[in-house]
């Protein structure tokens, strides 16, 4: 959607957000349903110029909007009225843009001459300018640094996550197709396409946040729009360790297993920071190595130069010309990577990044939905016997035990966070099972404090891993102590 489209769509959907700016909705009720006074015209219908079919009043009546309201309608007008002939200038930037909306839009407050605090003037304004180039009501969620996940569940039911923790919010959209409009304002960025033919879409925002959207007829009640939100700098280790998803100890492990090409994957069930996890993996990967990155929508942040970024590609309307995750995987066997991180594996695809994993591409990464690392094995055999190739079970064990080294588990805990409840390796094959040791698990037997946080880490099994040979053998060198040895037994 072009910015005039998106001008008039806030001319369509001028509703005030937050308080002091009212809280009456624009709704779109048929003409037939309101009560006309005697001797009064219906007004007349126009056609909304953003989706170019349903019919709404084209003058909303002083029942419908407060007078603040009634003052947005009017400056989303007017905003349009003054620059848009200046709206497709290929000469401006972005950043251009956006100051000469701001520009034009304190103007059009200035010219109405509304008396107005402080405080009602810089919400009018931002909530106009969110109408027009920003996301609506969920812009100042989007906003607010402490926001982890965005819910729409239709027009009046929006819901925010904070600290692990779901509310209700204040924010709702003026109707459905404004809800519509927004959802299609995200998907257009990134060329993906969403109508009743294609009623779900993945998509990402421009800071890499996931974006989930199903609209009618799969979604009965009303448009669903789920983001889950990233930070803007991307999470460090030193930032899971204060969040205590990990603990020192844990992470100094992860770290040398990455930087000794360890094949690593990442088990969690949704929600459980897998992505954030991978993330901060990467981060361990030398800078001198070539990395491939895979995933359905870009969301990984690595920080290294030689990196590339494939995404997948749905079917167009004509239901051609799909790439999917599969296809990238066998094709980055031919670009020479050091290392492939797949975002998450959840089909054919698996038997192919197992047999990378196999032929010399150590050191991958990768996330699976599982619930605990032997799921995670479990849901690997799944996946590979969907790749549609005929193969005995215990020739795809043999691949998993030969190509996996470790899986790290995350789990989100009841208090609402997020931790690693497990560190396990896989040690190979015991007649048809695959045999896992676990180096770190949970300490749940801490309990909670007063407030029902977990008290508990991962603690050491005092099991001395197999790959630490592999460790020495890359120069790689950690204390005994980090796995549990009695520091009094250790010989320096």
């Amino acid at each position: 959607m072009d910015l005039a489209a998106r001008l008039a769509a806030a001319k369509q959907h001028a509703e005030p957000q937050g308080e002091g700016l009212g809280k009456h909705r624009l709704d779109d009720e048929p003409l037939e349903e309101s009560a006309p006074t005697t001797g009064s015209v219906p007004a007349p219908v126009t056609t909304d110029p953003v989706r170019g079919a349903a019919p709404r009043p084209s003058v909303s009546t002083s029942a419908d909007l407060d007078p603040l309201a009634r003052l947005k309608e009017r400056a989303a007008d007017q905003l349009f009225e003054r620059i848009g002939s200046r709206l497709n200038d290929p000469r401006l930037g972005e950043e251009q843009l956006h100051e000469l909306v701001r520009t034009e839009l304190n103007a059009v407050v200035e010219a109405e001459q509304t008396p107005l605090t402080s405080d009602e003037r810089h919400r009018l304004i931002d909530a106009v300018r969110d109408d027009v180039l920003g996301l609506g009501p969920l812009q100042p969620l989007l906003d607010d640094p402490t926001t982890t996940e965005i819910m729409v569940n239709g027009p009046d039911a929006v819901y925010v996550e904070h600290d692990g923790k779901l509310r209700r919010a204040n924010a709702r959209f003026s109707s459905e197709e404004h809800l519509r409009q927004i959802i299609e304002r995200i998907v257009s960025r990134v060329g993906r396409r969403v109508d009743e033919s294609s009623p779900l879409v993945d998509a990402r925002l421009e800071d890499g946040s996931r974006v989930n959207a199903i609209i009618p007829p799969l979604a009965f009640g009303g448009s669903a729009l789920t983001i889950r939100k990233f930070a803007r700098n991307p999470y460090r280790v030193d930032d899971l360790v204060r969040f205590g998803t990990l603990t020192p100890e844990l992470a100094d492990l992860v770290h040398a297993c990455v930087e000794a090409r360890l094949n690593i994957i990442v088990s969690g069930g949704t929600g459980t920071g897998k992505t954030t996890l991978l993330n901060v993996l990467s981060a361990f990967i030398p800078g001198d190595e070539r990395i491939i990155t895979i995933e359905d929508a870009l969301e990984l942040q690595l920080q290294q130069e030689h990196v590339v970024r494939l995404e997948a590609r749905p079917p167009n309307i004509e239901g051609r010309g799909e790439i999917t995750i599969r296809d990238l995987v066998r094709n980055s066997l031919r670009m020479r990577p050091d290392r492939i991180v797949v975002g998450e594996v959840r089909g054919g695809e698996t038997l192919d990044m197992l047999q990378a994993m196999n032929t010399g591409h150590d050191g991958s990464l990768s996330t699976v939905h599982a619930n605990s690392p032997r799921d995670a094995v479990s849901r690997l055999e799944t996946l590979v016997l969907m790749a549609g190739m005929d193969l005995p079970l215990r020739a795809v064990r043999e691949q998993i035990a030969a190509a996996v080294d470790v899986i790290v588990q995350l789990s989100r805990l009841r208090d609402g966070t997020r931790r690693v409840t497990a560190v396990t390796e896989v040690q190979g094959m015991e007649g048809q099972t695959v045999t896992l040791q676990d180096v770190f698990v949970f300490d749940y037997a801490a309990g909670t404090d007063p407030g029902g946080r977990f008290l508990g880490r991962p603690r050491p099994t005092g099991v001395r891993p197999k790959f630490t040979e592999r460790l020495e053998e890359m120069g790689i060198h950690l204390p005994p102590v980090i796995f549990g040895a009695d520091p009094r037994m250790v010989v320096s």
